[in-house]
This record gives C-alpha cells, structure tokens and sequence, in this order.
C-alpha cells in the first residue's frame, strides 16, 4: 500500500512465447504456428489517496505473431482497467511484524474494437470485467514477507461477427458467447526493504466453466483455460536516483489446460512521486 499523497507509476513491458500448448489436457505442438510469441507494454500508475486506499489505472498495448502458418500478426490497445484496494485491516502481529488485511476490486473495458475471434493471436477476448479480490500480508520487521491472495472475476458476453459458433460439443445459432467467470489465486514470498525487493510466487487460475480444444481446432475464447506458473522477481533502486527503479521478473507455465506451455520475461521501469514529501509504504 502507498501512503497518502505518493504516486507510483511506470512503464512494464513483457515477451511471453510457447511452441507447445495443452489441448485439453493433450500437450503437443502446431506445425501450422511455430512459436505463438506475444508482447505487451503496458502503462500503470498507482496513487495513495489516503493510508488505507489507493486508486490503480493501466492501458496495456499488446502484439502477437506466430512464426509458422499463414495467420495474420495482430496489434492494439487492449483493454483500460481501474482498480481499487482498501486495507482493512493493518496492525502489528506480535514484535515480528504486521498483518494486512486488503480488500480490492477492478473493472476492465475494450479501449479498441479488436477481433476476439483470431485465438491464439487475437490481443484480447473484448469482454467486460469485474474483479473481487481479497489478500493477506505478513510483513516482518526485518523485511522479510508473505502473501495470499484470491479473486474471483465476472466477465460478460463477447459479440462474435458471425451468426453462428461451435464449442462444447455443441452448436449454437448465435453470435452471443457467454464467457465463464474465472478464479485466481496467489501465494508469494519475498524480501522488501531500502527500496529492494525481491519475490518468488506461485499462482493457479481456475475456470468456472466452457469447452476443450477441438482436435485440429483453433482454441475459442470460452474455452476451459487454466494453469498453474511460478515467477520470481527482483526490484532494485537505480544508483543515485532514489525515485527511481528497475524490475525484472521470469514466470513459467509449469501445467495447463487449453493455454500455452510459455515461458514469459518482464522488464519495468518504475518511479514513485513523493506529492507530499513522504516516502511510499509498498
């Protein structure tokens, strides 16, 4: 959490890529795509209104390309998500550390008018978002920390440009799909002070419902998609420039369900503006 008054901001850029995807629970390889290769780079800014709550915009702009096959690259704008959080609960937990307690929730909106039809090379699936999310943090003293965290995401129906779809071993005479809502959930330890952080996760992400991978087929946009990644990340101050900082991260997709089997690097340059003259509490 940023206290009152503190903007961090900053530009992430990733390069995710896979040449091996889960088909259903099948894991194979397409001669038709190669490697699927996709990457974002996406603005962010997250400012303290007070001590409690912070207020969190971001605009991704995404680009994917296939190195094999005839299927077209795609690019744009993605979607524009604005997200809050709330500490519920923030207070010392024995002479260790404290306990949080944080409470959030985002909406996401489609910025462009892009083809969510074109999987695995559409940049996004132009569906709306509501997300409820719940987190627990134990920070020590001595910097050291934990993390659990959950949220649960509605998404509402995607309009296809053709009057008719099939998936789920069934045909429907529609161009309305009704897209599952998904759980996520994250645990994560890590090391934060001086500006330096460091963290290594594990997440899983669980859908509530929809069809496999058709054999020989494209992967549609209400497919049951799941997996399960871990990440590490570290976070270090630029020499001479307080304000400012560099983030690497690495995640690898260890098992899946009608995703790819990818391997993603992040890079970031961040800056924290002190509006108030008070330094960020993260």
């Amino acid at each position: 959490m940023l206290t009152k008054g503190n903007l961090f901001s900053g530009n992430i850029y990733s390069h995710d890529s896979w040449d091996h995807y889960w088909q259903g629970t099948l894991n194979r390889a397409n001669g038709n795509l190669g490697t699927v290769t996709t990457q974002t780079n996406t603005w962010f800014a997250n400012y303290g209104v007070t001590s409690r709550l912070n207020v969190i915009g971001m605009v991704p702009y995404v680009w994917t390309e296939a190195s094999q096959g005839v299927l077209s690259s795609q690019k744009g704008f993605q979607d524009i998500t604005i997200a809050a959080k709330y500490s519920i609960v923030d207070r010392p937990l024995t002479r260790v550390g404290s306990l949080r307690a944080i409470a959030g929730v985002a909406a996401a909106i489609p910025l462009t008018e892009y083809n969510p039809d074109f999987l695995p090379l559409s940049i996004g699936n132009q569906s709306k978002r509501i997300a409820a999310r719940f987190t627990l943090n134990f920070q020590a003293n001595r910097g050291w920390f934990l993390n659990a965290s959950g949220a649960h995401t509605w998404r509402s129906d995607v309009t296809l440009d053709r009057p008719y779809y099939y998936t789920d071993n069934q045909l429907f005479l529609t161009d309305q799909v009704k897209m599952p809502s998904v759980f996520d959930q994250v645990v994560s330890a890590g090391y934060l002070k001086h500006g330096l952080m460091t963290d290594f996760s594990f997440s899983q992400q669980f859908t509530q419902g929809g069809g496999d991978i058709r054999r020989q087929d494209a992967p549609f946009i209400s497919n049951h998609m799941n997996y399960s990644k871990i990440r590490a990340m570290v976070m270090v101050p630029v020499p001479k420039l307080r304000n400012l900082a560099l983030q690497f991260a690495y995640t690898r997709t260890l098992d899946g369900r009608n995703v790819g089997e990818s391997t993603t690097f992040t890079t970031a340059l961040l800056y924290t503006v002190h509006f108030h003259g008070r330094s960020p509490r993260q």
